[in-house]
């Protein structure tokens, strides 16, 4: 089973994103905490491009590909910005108090602890991150 969904690079589109995702579910069959939680990292990701991606003010277009087999979905995100790694992101020190942790990098630590899988490459011009959660 597959979706595709493509979104702005406006964070206005996430709630459209999240209507998308709970008709996915529905269809797939997915568990409410699953897709919650798939509908959480959704918006992290795209926050993150939305946010820091692009240094122009034009309108991007952002691919967001679902798959579905026996054990896993597979979530893949395009994006046309700045090239950048997630995975290479230093995990934050969650052992400190707010106050005194660096600012950012908590949705990127967030997506690798509900996802079993998260990879990253960078191919004609483009993000594509690849999330990946078994079932």
């Amino acid at each position: 089973m597959q979706k595709h969904f493509n979104i702005k690079n406006n964070i206005q589109q996430l709630p459209l994103l999240a209507e998308e995702l709970e008709k996915m579910g529905e269809e797939w069959e997915l568990d409410m905490p699953l897709v919650t939680n798939l509908n959480l990292v959704l918006e992290e990701a795209i926050s993150n491009i939305v946010f820091y991606a692009y240094d122009d003010e034009r309108e991007h277009e952002i691919n967001i590909a679902a798959e579905k087999n026996d054990n896993k979905v597979v979530i893949t995100i395009t994006d046309d910005g700045k090239p950048f790694d997630p995975t290479k992101k230093e995990t934050p020190d969650v052992s400190l108090s707010a106050e005194d942790r660096q600012i950012g990098g908590l949705g990127i630590f967030l997506i690798g602890k509900i996802m079993d899988t998260v990879q990253y490459k960078r191919e004609n011009e483009k993000n594509i991150l690849t999330l990946i959660k078994l079932l």
